[in-house]
């Protein structure tokens, strides 16, 4: 048997002359002008990009403002149509109470309830049932009745309140201005 270490000894030196030539540098000549990217553009770019939204936000801003007057001003509106809402149905209440129309039909229409008998018309035969007479205009019924009296401890009469000096106290401005205080 033979050994090939003698013949791996003399193929290392070739490889290695010729890896030696390979890994050889070489100086490379310097470009005159480097390669570099343009900042003029992108700075240009960030510029608009950041001062449209800065615009944005103001436009966003000023529709939110507007936004917020219209709806105060419309809830004002609302506030003052319910009052005058609740106000009309007061009114309304008030013109339908029977004991308003009882007073306006008595004092302005002379009209007076029947103290006598009553006829009734009956509608499918035309015929009056009952003895029926003509009111008189003395024969008001009283339309107000009288209500509940108060006992006197639950009407007391005004109080006056006076201070120390003995000048009443809704007196105090007029004596204080006459005292030149």
């Amino acid at each position: 048997m033979s050994s090939t270490a003698p013949q791996l000894r003399s193929r290392i030196p070739r490889f290695a002359g010729a890896a030696v030539e390979r890994a050889r540098l070489t100086v490379v000549p310097r470009p005159r002008t480097r390669p570099r990217a343009p900042r003029v553009p992108f700075v240009i770019l960030v510029s608009v990009l950041l001062l449209g939204g800065v615009v944005g936000l103001l436009l966003f801003n000023t529709s939110m403002q507007q936004a917020a007057f219209r709806t105060t001003a419309l809830e004002r509106q609302a506030g003052d149509l319910s009052a005058r809402q609740e106000a009309l149905q007061l009114e309304l209440q008030e013109l339908r109470d029977g004991d308003r129309l009882a007073r306006v039909a008595q004092r302005e229409l002379g009209m007076v309830i029947p103290a006598g008998g009553v006829g009734v018309l009956e509608l499918g035969s035309g015929q009056v049932a009952g003895d029926p007479e003509p009111a008189q205009a003395g024969q008001q019924v009283p339309v107000d009745l009288p209500g509940q009296r108060r006992p006197p401890a639950l009407d007391p009469g005004p109080v006056q309140v006076v201070d120390r000096d003995g000048v009443p106290d809704r007196d105090r401005d007029r004596a204080r201005s006459r005292l030149g205080r």
